[in-house]
Parts: structure tokens; sequence; C-alpha cells
């Protein structure tokens, strides 16, 4: 990790691209149902909410690798689900 800046323009543009996938999905299909489309876009910003408040209150105190090691294993997984959930549209 080059810097916590660095880091929350990667969240940034990671969820921007998966936000911006579902509206596209949300174009190209109409007529579907979009509650789905619409909980998901939710749950996306309320993940990177939730890494962004995580990567502020990190504790300059004592192992600040483990700590940002940490947040970036947990952007990788939500950023897996987020790419899965919106796949199965």
């Amino acid at each position: 990790m080059s810097s916590i800046k660095q880091l929350k323009k990667n969240i940034n543009n990671d969820i921007g691209a998966i936000i911006e996938d579902i509206y596209l999905w949300e174009l190209s299909n109409p007529d579907a149902n979009l509650s789905k489309s619409e909980k998901l876009i939710e749950e996306a910003i309320q993940v990177f909410d939730d890494l962004v408040k995580k990567i502020n209150s990190v504790v300059t105190k004592g192992n600040l690798k483990k700590q940002f090691k940490a947040i970036q294993e947990e952007r990788n997984k939500s950023i897996k689900t987020l790419l899965k959930k919106s796949a199965n549209l």
C-alpha cells in the first residue's frame, strides 16, 4: 500500500465501477425488477462507507501494516462479493 489517499481512491474507483455496471444493467433491462439492483447499489455504498470509516479510525499506535492489511483483505472480499451479486442480476 503506497498511501492512505491511494487506498481510498482505489476503493472509490472499485465501488464506483460496480455501481456504474449496475446502472448500465438497469438501463439495458428496463422491464426488469429493479429492486434487487437498487439494494445492491445501497449495499455497495454501505461497503464504501464502512471501509472509509475503518481507514479513518485506524489507531496510530500499534502495527499500522497489520491494520491496513486487514482493511485491504476486507476490501478484496467485499469487492468479490459485490461482483458476484451483480453478475447474478
